[in-house]
């Protein structure tokens, strides 16, 4: 994209964020804020970044590959090589596999939620951004492993259903402990609370 037109947008979305702060209309400049920020790292970040992801994702994964002597991760251009039978292949991490997209949201949620402070935004994002990718490169490794152990026939059922279904069950986790328990703590909804009750003592 023109960087003066990225600009232009960018300029449109601090002017209405900050409408929405005066006017204090504060879930709409959740959202607002949110889905503008992640717009904004996709076009003018992801370009930038998604390869990096990639490579390290290849090698977080290739140490499962290395240990289970199963398969093997080339860093420099983000490919895992797997021995299959009597033949092998080769898996690229690309765009959709580095993780960028899912970062990208989760970063963009927190900068806008008002549960923490900045000092606990920057340290729950980078726990949050260190978790994604040792998900990612967890999710990817499993399919190294079956598809090394049921053959390529299993590469499209642990790609397409079986890993995603594996990350996103751990996304979950992460969006419960991040977003949903620390804002039912602070509001104290009725009788309901994650901590343990005090004793008499």
């Amino acid at each position: 994209m023109n960087p003066i037109l990225l600009l232009a947008i960018a300029a449109l979305w601090l002017y209405v964020l900050g409408v929405f702060r005066r006017a204090e209309l504060y879930a709409w400049r959740f959202l607002w804020g949110s889905m503008g920020l992640f717009i904004l790292l996709m076009v003018g970040v992801r370009p930038w970044l998604t390869r990096p992801l990639a490579r390290y994702v290849c090698a977080m994964a290739g140490v499962i590959g290395r240990l289970s002597g199963t398969f093997t991760a080339y860093f420099k251009y983000g490919i895992l090589y797997i021995p299959v039978e009597e033949s092998s292949i080769t898996l690229q991490v690309d765009f959709e596999c580095s993780g960028v997209i899912e970062i990208m949201a989760f970063l963009s949620l927190l900068a806008f939620f008002n549960v923490y402070r900045t000092s606990e935004k920057v340290l729950v994002g980078l726990m949050g951004f260190a978790y994604i990718m040792v998900c990612n490169a967890l999710r990817i490794a499993i399919i190294c492993l079956s598809v090394h152990l049921l053959g390529m026939d299993a590469y499209y059922v642990m790609h397409t259903f079986v890993g995603r279904i594996v990350f996103y069950l751990f996304s979950v986790w992460l969006y419960f402990y991040v977003f949903t328990k620390p804002q039912v703590v602070q509001m104290k909804v009725g009788h309901f609370s994650y901590e343990l009750p005090k004793s008499d003592s």
